[in-house]
């Protein structure tokens, strides 16, 4: 399977949010969320928040070609405390995506198990007798006959979820190098931006909404 070139971009860290327990901050797209295998692939968002947060840990990750808000631990009970939030789906991600296509419909749910497809991995595939379960709402926030743009919510967090849903639907995200042909891969960068992650903080439990404005 071709990957693109790994070439991460050189923008500064912005951070929407720290305090003494957790670092929020958006992930540009084109970074790895961490290290991949090989020198080449040392560059990753954990170490450039380590950089400045030595103590930060890691709960979930974004894949390399999405942006958007990432939330990192600063102590062990704040890894987790949120990581049991990403388990048990009590945090709440909401994502941008414009797609290749019009979608007739307002509204939707894809729930279409996924399990990784070995021969092409990384690439994910459907797979209704051994896939793990993956649940993701969708809702149109704008149409035209050559793209839709959507608000996804995913109900789990499975590898590439949104990208494989949305290809399964029958509108792959544009610019996404695994899934999209055409002139549906002919765009600067996959169209998908993780918008809001809403937790409850590790310390205090008040519930906490962080935003990054989507870049398309």
């Amino acid at each position: 399977m071709e990957i693109t070139p790994y070439a991460p971009p050189n923008d500064p860290l912005e951070i929407l949010h720290e305090d003494h327990e957790i670092v929020v901050v958006n992930k540009p797209s084109g970074l790895l969320s961490v290290p991949g295998r090989g020198e080449h692939l040392t560059d990753c968002l954990i170490s450039r928040v380590q950089a400045v947060f030595p103590q930060a840990l890691l709960v979930h990750r974004l894949d390399r070609d999405t942006s958007g808000v990432m939330v990192f631990g600063l102590t062990p009970h704040a890894q987790r405390s949120l990581s049991m939030q990403f388990e048990k789906r009590t945090s709440k991600k909401s994502y941008i995506a414009r797609v290749d296509g019009r979608i007739a419909e307002k509204t939707g749910t894809v729930d279409l198990p996924l399990i990784v497809d070995w021969p092409n991995r990384p690439r994910q595939m459907v797979d209704h007798e051994n896939g793990k379960e993956a649940i993701t709402n969708w809702r149109v926030l704008k149409a035209s006959d050559a793209e839709t743009r959507v608000r996804l919510t995913p109900k789990t967090g499975r590898s590439h979820q949104l990208r494989v849903h949305m290809l399964a639907l029958g509108h792959v995200i544009l610019g996404d190098p695994l899934y999209a042909t055409g002139a549906a891969a002919d765009h600067p960068r996959l169209m998908l931006h993780s918008e809001e992650l809403r937790i409850n903080h590790p310390e205090s439990g008040k519930g906490m909404s962080f935003r990054a404005k989507t870049p398309f």
